[in-house]
């Protein structure tokens, strides 16, 4: 949450769903499960650090913010933020907003469960896998909604709702789907792509929280590099972990380059010698000596222009909804969102107001 800013439109949706993963979490420890085996759940703090004394200053307000929407924050002074972190290059003006009760989860482990535990209500023919079976069209009812969604290999009836989840993809094929009907229907969910470094078994480095740099909050672009033509929308900004598996975890770039999923060996490079500008024992080593040891991780995030993703009903039709562009916060976010997405289709008052998600906003 040491990123998040209170007063935003996502802020209530992502405290909800922090509460919800505690409560996750929780419920996983009372049936006797270890969350750390299950989610790679970890209460490591989090740190958002700032070099500058502009952005030192920033902090300070952010501390007070984070305070009086009912977080515990601290403001950490050059001193204090050495001390919980010794390897962290600190001179006299970097500072630190810290968050001691913020967790991480590890992606590949918190899906891998969630799909165990779905699979629970598969003999009560509540729950069913359709892998590797591609979406082909919407097959509409009598009225305005949809009767059934086709795929390639099945027909999938609908007795209460549709809803598109495809991230950076739901723009396409909503475009797709509607086509079909002769419509159009444009969403502005575009992908966002990005580079994670995984340094697997990495003990060169000590970190004993989540790390973060101020200017992720904004991610201010690159220019005046040579590795592609769409470096004026490349930003770089460090973000340091350790997983639940103990490998060193450093990022992040973000980049529009369209669903681009090919490894950039240049924007590998600055990612290292970002982190490295922050951790000086990192300036020993290179990158071609850890080959052995590194793995490249490339997503792409489903970005929004206005930065809220889209929950709720698609305008005209009775039963189609969407749960779309959470950009870098989709996996923080899903079950704050999971649950406005039942209070929508169900009409009840829900614990978030989903009106500043509403996707007919995103289509004006």
């Amino acid at each position: 949450m040491t990123h998040k800013t209170p007063g935003t439109a996502t802020w209530d949706l992502s405290m909800r769903s922090h509460q919800l993963w505690t409560m996750m979490a929780e419920d996983l420890q009372q049936q006797g499960l270890d969350p750390m085996v299950e989610l790679g759940w970890k209460k490591t703090g989090s740190l958002l650090v700032g070099r500058t004394f502009a952005e030192s200053d920033t902090l300070k307000g952010r501390v007070k913010q984070l305070s009086e929407a009912g977080l515990k924050a601290e403001y950490l002074c050059s001193r204090d933020l050495s001390k919980r972190e010794p390897d962290l290059l600190v001179d006299k003006d970097t500072a630190a907003a810290f968050l001691p009760d913020d967790c991480q989860l590890d992606a590949h482990r918190t899906v891998t469960y969630l799909e165990k535990a779905n699979r629970n209500f598969a003999s009560k023919g509540r729950y069913a896998e359709f892998y590797d079976d591609p979406v082909k069209c919407f097959i509409r009812s009598d009225g305005n909604g949809v009767e059934a969604v086709q795929t390639s290999k099945n027909t999938l009836y609908s007795k209460k709702a549709v809803i598109v989840a495809a991230g950076c993809w739901t723009g396409s094929l909503m475009q797709d789907l509607f086509r079909n009907w002769g419509m159009e229907f444009q969403v502005p969910v575009r992908p966002r792509k990005g580079h994670l470094l995984a340094l697997q078994n990495f003990n060169s480095l000590q970190l004993n929280h989540g790390l973060m740099e101020a200017g992720y909050v904004d991610h201010p672009s690159i220019s005046g590099l040579e590795s592609s033509d769409n470096e004026q929308n490349l930003s770089v900004s460090m973000t340091a972990t350790i997983d639940a598996a103990g490998n060193l975890l450093i990022g992040s770039s973000r980049e529009f380059v369209g669903f681009n999923t090919d490894s950039d060996e240049s924007v590998i490079n600055l990612i290292w010698k970002r982190v490295a500008e922050f951790f000086p024992k990192l300036r020993m080593l290179s990158l071609s000596d850890l080959s052995a040891s590194r793995k490249v991780r490339i997503g792409l995030r489903p970005y929004m222009p206005d930065g809220k993703p889209m929950i709720g009903p698609v305008p005209g039709l009775s039963n189609v909804y969407l749960a779309a562009g959470h950009e870098g916060g989709g996996l923080s976010m899903a079950l704050g969102t999971a649950e406005m997405v039942v209070d929508v289709v169900l009409g009840r008052t829900g614990k978030v107001d989903s009106a500043p998600f509403a996707v007919d906003r995103a289509l004006e």
